[in-house]
């Protein structure tokens, strides 16, 4: 199924490969702003609709359909690629229709872990013409600065929490399982894995008290951020307005992102639901967070 929307004009088209989340639709209205047009290729059950009216054209296949991608992309003049928003990993499972791309670029890899996985996409589009290029690229100010966001400085007890889900973070990322890390109190209630970023943070909730309260001392720290080995090309850290909805509900206080790495997606309402939500956020650079 393909929809048509507004003309392509004469500027050469950015080819996106859409999942989940904002961000696909981000970098589209990224991508406008700077007067570029885009051509999608949106997953069903996965992407948002609403990329449809940010597009110029927008091709919907299923999981695994990589020669029908490239295909599309290469017909509508693209020349390189934006892979932007994840795929759900329990939807990869069960609903995945590979193609031979996809066959092929499975037959390639010595594991099945994301970052093996992300690469080899990657390879195999540039092999096809497709260079992959980074979502930041379209993303004008949407990296996470170093300092304070939003709320008070952290306390004794948070700071010590935030080292330690830096530390455990750094080891989680190097294993290629997640980016995300909760502490509260010493302990670490949860790691990020299949489930994703808000999940972990549900998780964590229901271990964790809720001692802190709307506006209170910063209770429990969300830690996210790069992997050792990020490709800057895709699976950037991310957190957003949803991201700190899922921590208030956690009853958690305090959000410790890495800087220069994390892409804020909305900066403005992740801002806007923190203070409202009594929720410190914090950009640390990548040497650490003492």
């Amino acid at each position: 199924m393909m929809t048509s929307r507004h003309n392509v004009s004469a500027s050469t088209p950015i080819g996106l490969v859409a999942g989940n989340g904002l961000l696909p639709l981000l970098v589209a209205q990224g991508a406008a702003r700077r007067g570029l047009p885009v051509v999608a290729a949106a997953h069903l059950g996965e992407t948002d609709r609403a990329l449809e009216g940010a597009v110029s054209r927008l091709l919907w296949v299923r999981l695994g359909q990589v020669d029908r991608i490239v295909r599309f992309l290469r017909s509508e003049g693209a020349r390189s690629v934006v892979m932007a928003g994840g795929i759900g990993r329990v939807r990869a499972f069960t609903s995945a229709r590979p193609d031979l791309g996809a066959v092929r670029i499975i037959a390639r890899l010595r594991s099945f872990r994301d970052d093996h996985l992300l690469r080899a996409v990657a390879d195999y589009l540039a092999q096809k013409g497709l260079p992959v290029v980074s979502p930041a690229d379209y993303l004008e100010g949407a990296m996470a600065p170093e300092g304070v966001l939003c709320g008070g400085p952290l306390g004794a007890e948070a700071e010590r929490d935030a080292r330690l889900g830096w530390e455990v973070a750094e080891l989680l990322g190097k294993a290629d399982v997640g980016q995300t890390v909760v502490v509260k109190g010493g302990h670490v209630l949860a790691l990020e894995a299949i489930e994703g970023t808000d999940e972990c943070i549900r998780r964590a909730g229901a271990l964790s008290g809720r001692r802190g309260g709307k506006g209170g001392a910063p209770d429990g720290v969300v830690v996210k951020r790069c992997k050792p080995q990020q490709d800057p090309r895709f699976d950037l850290p991310a957190v957003g307005p949803g991201t700190v909805r899922a921590m208030a509900e956690a009853g958690l206080r305090a959000l410790v992102v890495e800087a220069g790495s994390t892409l804020l997606l909305d900066a403005a309402g992740l801002v806007s639901a923190a203070r409202e939500a009594g929720i410190t956020v914090v950009g640390r650079s990548g040497r650490g967070v003492g």
